[in-house]
């Protein structure tokens, strides 16, 4: 049996550039180094072959943290072979107390990092020698986010170089002389940090994040749709006409692949990639750590911290990714953060599935009162199910990010992200819904099963024939699309009331199956079950109330 390489751990706390180190050894276009706190959540590992190791990328080590990211973390050192302790060059000193304090470094072969050179230079070139000599082990400077080949030499020298250190307690480091020298330099103050016009500025910005990439998205689809139905989908139906029957159905029926599935397509895939480059920009640049720490007091109103923002905004891509982020919360606060990306967070499928339904009934506008009642009821759920967050409970963030230009790499990385997983798998999965919608109506399984659910649906004011459609959005959100079946037929006799409450019903009534399963592994068992039941009972009485009230 082959012996294993031996492990180099990159430690540190949180948005020290562990990730952007890790990309730049390994030659992993991970484009993970984003300006934001908390976006790593799994240890990940590669082979470097330059040094002969495995480098392992950890979470952020949160000071006094009970997340179970850190407590990753801190497995992932104590089993390593070397540990390279990584820590920004403005907060040197503060962060390697942290470090050595929480860290147990005996017997432990270690080298430092110090990153963010290009804040301060001269006086962190300092310190780095400072720690050479009272440290005894390799100390090397770099500008992780700009790391060049030179630069990602030096880092190797000092991994295959690590030794023990001379001093492994806080209070060691200030002797035997003189104290250390100042290299703190605090990121720019601006209105984000005012208590009373941050958080204003900051619920402004997040909805700007998200409604100029959707407004963008719809004015592309409408004036594509027309001329791609004229020019291909309606030649095409044409042609089917002499197709076998079964493939009539699922291919050019009212739920077939190429007729239905073009709507996925058009309405869904702009916001996609829209949203995923907005998300991203505000995250290289600092923005959305800014929006996190100005909207902290009022989220603990609702059960959540600032820090638990992140993977509610991440939601708003994939949820299921969000879940995932979920591991950087408090142990407090986890729960009801899962709570409010189940209803609150509207992935980009949902987005551009709902945008699609409202503009093909004659009602775009109605969007973004959804968007805004569908945070509103979301902070609203989650307050009711798990109460108010203690002062005590969850730390709130107290240092800033850096406002820095975007990295144009990692930006265009992301959007790419989107586009694949788009293509390989939404896509995919919702063609697939097409194509059992069809053969399901072709059957009469539909018919059957509309009979069934109309006197419900009936008490919300809604036509039996919705039915289908909050069935497959249980499954896929963008299963809602099947709405659009028999080229809108039954949006265009909706009111709008009525299209409000059937797009609200179908895309709250519950989380998509993939996003329970992925709770359930998370959480276990009766966590996911107890989300899609209080998120049912939530959905129910907000669409009752919309449904009467409109």
């Amino acid at each position: 049996m082959a012996t294993p390489p031996p492990s180099i751990v990159l430690a540190g706390l949180e948005s020290v550039g562990k990730s952007a180190l890790f990309r730049s050894l390994t030659g992993q276009v991970a484009g993970d180094e984003a300006n934001f706190r908390g976006s790593t959540v799994v240890c990940r590992k590669c082979r470097v072959p330059d040094c002969g190791c495995e480098v392992v990328d950890t979470p952020g080590i949160r000071l006094a943290g009970d997340a179970q990211t850190t407590q990753t973390a801190l497995a992932a050192t104590q089993e390593a072979d070397a540990v390279l302790l990584v820590a920004r060059g403005t907060h040197a000193v503060s962060e390697l107390e942290t470090l050595l304090r929480e860290l147990d470094l005996q017997q432990k072969r270690t080298a430092l990092a110090i990153t963010f050179q290009d804040k301060a230079p001269e006086q962190i070139q300092t310190l780095a020698q400072v720690y050479r000599e009272r440290l005894g082990i390799p100390v090397v400077v770099v500008n992780a986010r700009e790391l060049d080949a030179e630069g990602r030499g030096r880092v190797l020298a000092a991994i295959q170089s690590a030794a023990q250190m001379k001093v492994i307690q806080p209070s060691g480091l200030a002797a035997p002389s003189g104290g250390l020298p100042h290299t703190a330099v605090q990121p720019q103050t601006t209105l984000f940090e005012s208590k009373i016009v941050g958080p204003w500025l900051a619920l402004l910005s997040m909805g700007l994040m998200f409604a100029l990439p959707v407004y963008v998205a719809y004015l592309f689809a409408s004036w594509a749709q027309p001329l791609v139905d004229e020019l291909a989908i309606i030649p095409l139906k044409a042609a089917a006409a002499s197709w076998p029957q079964l493939a009539q159905v699922l291919l050019t029926g009212g739920y077939g692949a190429i007729t239905l599935g073009w709507y996925s397509f058009l309405w869904a895939f702009p916001v996609v990639v829209l949203i995923s480059l907005s998300v991203a920009l505000a995250e290289e640049t600092g923005l959305k750590d800014r929006i996190t720490a100005a909207l902290d007091p009022w989220l603990r109103h609702i059960g959540l911290s600032g820090r638990d923002l992140i993977p509610v905004l991440t939601g708003f891509g994939c949820n299921v990714v969000a879940v995932f982020q979920t591991r950087s919360c408090s142990k407090c606060t986890r729960a009801a953060c899962v709570s409010m990306i189940g209803f609150g967070s509207a992935c980009s499928y949902q987005i551009g599935a709902s945008l699609s339904l409202f503009g093909a009934a004659g009602h775009p506008t109605l969007f973004f009162p959804y968007l805004v009642a569908l945070f509103a009821v979301g902070a609203l759920h989650t307050r009711l199910w798990h109460g108010a967050l203690a002062v005590e409970g969850a730390q709130p963030l107290h240092e800033r990010s850096f406002l820095q230009k975007p990295s144009v790499r990692a930006v265009v990385w992301r959007g790419k992200a989107a586009l694949g997983q788009f293509l390989k798998q939404a896509m995919p999965i919702f063609l697939l819904i097409c194509l059992a919608a069809a053969l399901l109506e072709h059957v009469g399984v539909i018919a059957w099963f509309t009979a069934g659910v109309a006197p419900v649906l009936g008490f919300f004011r809604l036509p039996g024939e919705a039915a289908p459609g909050i069935l497959f959005s249980i499954l896929r959100k963008d299963g809602l699309l099947t709405l659009n079946s028999g080229e809108g037929a039954l949006l265009s006799a909706l009111s709008a009331g009525q299209l409000l409450v059937l797009v609200w019903l179908a895309s709250t009534f519950t989380a998509c199956l993939v996003t329970l399963w992925t709770v359930r592994r998370e959480l276990g068992w009766r966590p996911a079950v107890r989300l899609a039941g209080r998120q049912a009972v939530t959905s129910v009485a907000s669409a009752w109330v919309i449904s009467w009230w409109i």
